[in-house]
This record gives structure tokens, C-alpha cells and sequence, in this order.
């Protein structure tokens, strides 16, 4: 796992209005999940899923450079276009994170952030480009491995991108190994969120999320829904302040879904 840096992020956003087409511009009214970092979920082990963290790729060279030059300015764009995102400004975050790569170019297979972004404005190969970067740079992510095969679902189909899966080690947190195998071999969704409905708040929010997502690479848009939104009203999806979560209520503002 890279070296991690914490952000402190001012509240983000709310999803109260339906978004205008293609989702892609609209941004959220403000909303009030707490700008703390999202609290560790009770893992057996001493690693921490870079996801609650917030790690910022751009951090990694404030490290190293001692934030001198174009690192720095390059972290700054992240921070913003992360901030951006939460705020339902979709191209916009994308526009800070193609900043940041210009300005230091290294960056480029850590931006994970960036992947969300593309795949909500449709870029679907760029931004399996991306997971992959990112996946031969921290070959343990299983989030990474699972939104290459969302972005290629939407390229070639269920079955081609399978063949195409990215293998990762072992995830620490069992919510997210039994998503990653529900991903990479089929399986149910709703068998997911039962698993874990009396789990940890962390649990019943990825476990909701992934299943939704599961069923949109189905096209199954109205199982999709149903569990998005529930990740979304989960108190973690409501409060914990995990990047994870304001991209519930952006994937809802890009369908068009209120939260009722």
C-alpha cells in the first residue's frame, strides 16, 4: 500500500434535487456529514483500506518533495477536484484531476479519484486506463480491480470483462473479498447485503453500494436504485464523511434518482 496522508474535508454535499441531463454538472446543495475522516471498520488486521483515509496520490509527492514546486500545486488540483466530486461537479473534479497529472505528472496511476470521475461522465475506456494504472501500481485494491470491470462491463459486456478481471491480493475487510468474488465470478447481490445487514455501519453501507453497482453492470436499474439509495440513508452513508459515500449521492445525481 502507498503512504497514506489524512484530509480534512469541510461538509459535503446533500442530494435533495433531481439532477439536471446527464448529471454530469449539476452540484448538490450543501449537506452536513462531518468533515473528519471516516472511522476505521473493525478489521482483523492492522491495514487500513486507503478509501477511509482519503490517501491523495498528490501527498505522496508533498513527501518526497517536501511539497516544493509543481507537487504541491499538483496536490492542491486533488484536493479540489476531490472536493469538487463531493459536490456533485463531476467534470469539474475531472478537470482538476488532469491538472494535477500535468503539473506532475507522476501522479497519473495513483488518481484513483480520477477513475470515479470519468466513469460518471461515461469515459468508460479512460477510465478503466485509469483502475488499471492504479491496480499495477497497488496491486491489493480490490475496489480498483472491481470499477475496471464496471468501466469494461459498460465497453464489452459481462462475460468479456470477466475474462478481463484483475486479480488482487486479499482484501482485509470481509464485505469487500465477498464483493470482489461476487464481481469476479457472479453471484447474488442480495445475498451480499444480508450477509452484512447486521454488520458494522461500514459493512451495510459497502455491501448496499456494491450490490447496487452489481446490479447496474445487469442492467438492472431499479434493483440498482433501491440498494444505491440505501447506501446512501445508511447513517454511514449519511454521516461518516468516506469519499465512498458522497459518491453514492453522485452516482444518484448522474441517474437522475431522488432519495424519497
Amino acid at each position: 500500500m502507498a503512504p497514506t496522508s489524512v484530509v480534512h474535508h469541510p461538509p459535503t454535499t446533500s442530494f435533495p434535487f433531481p439532477a439536471g441531463a446527464g448529471g454530469h454538472s449539476r452540484r448538490l446543495p450543501q449537506w452536513g456529514p462531518p468533515a473528519s475522516p471516516a472511522p476505521f471498520p473493525p478489521v482483523a488486521t492492522h491495514v487500513v483500506p486507503r478509501r477511509l483515509l482519503l490517501p491523495v496520490a498528490a501527498g505522496i509527492w508533498d513527501f518526497v518533495s517536501g511539497g516544493a514546486g509543481g507537487a504541491a500545486a499538483a496536490s492542491l488540483a486533488v484536493r479540489r477536484g476531490m472536493q469538487l466530486f463531493r459536490q456533485g461537479d463531476v467534470e469539474g473534479s475531472l478537470a482538476e484531476f488532469d491538472k494535477a497529472i500535468e503539473m506532475d505528472p507522476r501522479q497519473k496511476k495513483y488518481l484513483w479519484q480520477r477513475g470515479l470521475s470519468l466513469y460518471y461522465l461515461d469515459r468508460f475506456e479512460e477510465g478503466a486506463e485509469q483502475f488499471r494504472l492504479d491496480v499495477a501500481a497497488n496491486p491489493n485494491d480490490t475496489e480498483e480491480s472491481i470499477w475496471c470491470f464496471l468501466c469494461e462491463a459498460q465497453l464489452y459486456g459481462i462475460e468479456e470483462a470477466r475474462k478481463r478481471y484483475l486479480e488482487v491480493g486479499l482484501d482485509s475487510r470481509p464485505v469487500m473479498r465477498e464483493a470482489y468474488t461476487m464481481f469476479k465470478d457472479g453471484g447474488d447481490p442480495e445475498k451480499l447485503v444480508a450477509n452484512f445487514s447486521s454488520g458494522s455501519g461500514g459493512d451495510v453501507f459497502y455491501s448496499s453500494l456494491y450490490a447496487g453497482l452489481y446490479n447496474e453492470s445487469q442492467k438492472n436499474a431499479d434493483k440498482a436504485k433501491f440498494h444505491i439509495v440505501a447506501a446512501c440513508k445508511s447513517p454511514y452513508g449519511s454521516r461518516s464523511g468516506d469519499y465512498m459515500a458522497s459518491l453514492a449521492f453522485v452516482h444518484c445525481q448522474c441517474r437522475n434518482w431522488d432519495l424519497e
